[in-house]
């Protein structure tokens, strides 16, 4: 074959909007941080669920599926956590190009590597919420037993104990889970959201 015959074809690649359209929705990221035990992950998942039955397709990344998969080679270092974060915001990027909804759970314990995923994402589809709570109302739910071990030395730079929290200064929403109950929180979350991923008629 000539090389004359050859022709990109990034311009005729199907864009976002065009699967936002065939999917009914907009796309955006939807990211979770708090400590261990805030709640992020039980608020994620019922957001989902209850997008999932509203017809929205979504993708649920949080720890368990990406520090087992893409990032098992990934230690809780400072280092690491910044590699962490940013894999994880460029697949959220690749998702958010597919018009899906990404509902991201994770710590992402400082203000710079939350930042960095906002960078990677865009400001326009970067929803940060922040689960908040005191850190002994988090140890209380334990239900992993993590604090107790970092307590014991166990489990080295663990947040809230001898690695910091630094909480964002400006989320789009603050969700106080010691003062709401799990379907409170999820309806709050589920409030901000709708209208942002509602597709334009």
């Amino acid at each position: 074959m000539k090389s004359e015959n050859i022709h990109p074809i990034f311009n005729s690649i199907l864009n976002r909007e065009d699967k936002e359209k065939l999917l009914n929705q907009k796309a955006k990221v939807i990211w979770l941080t708090g400590l261990s035990g805030s709640g992020k992950s039980t608020i994620a998942c019922g957001l989902e669920k209850k997008l999932h039955e509203q017809g929205y397709l979504t993708q649920l990344l949080d720890g368990d599926n990406v520090r087992t998969g893409i990032n098992n080679n990934l230690s809780f270092t400072n280092e690491d956590r910044v590699e962490n974060i940013r894999r994880i915001a460029e697949v959220s990027k690749l998702f958010l190009e597919c018009g899906i909804i990404t509902i991201n759970s994770f710590v992402s314990p400082s203000r710079f590597i939350r930042n960095k995923a906002k960078q990677i994402i865009g400001d326009d589809d970067f929803i940060e919420v922040y689960v908040s709570v005191p850190l002994e109302v988090a140890e209380s739910r334990d239900v992993k037993g993590l604090y107790k071990k970092a307590r014991k030395g166990e489990i080295a730079n663990f947040t809230g104990i001898d690695s910091p929290f630094e909480a964002p200064e400006s989320p789009d929403l603050i969700i106080e889970t010691d003062n709401l109950t799990i379907d409170e929180s999820i309806n709050k979350l589920y409030d901000l959201v709708i209208d942002l991923i509602q597709a334009v008629e």
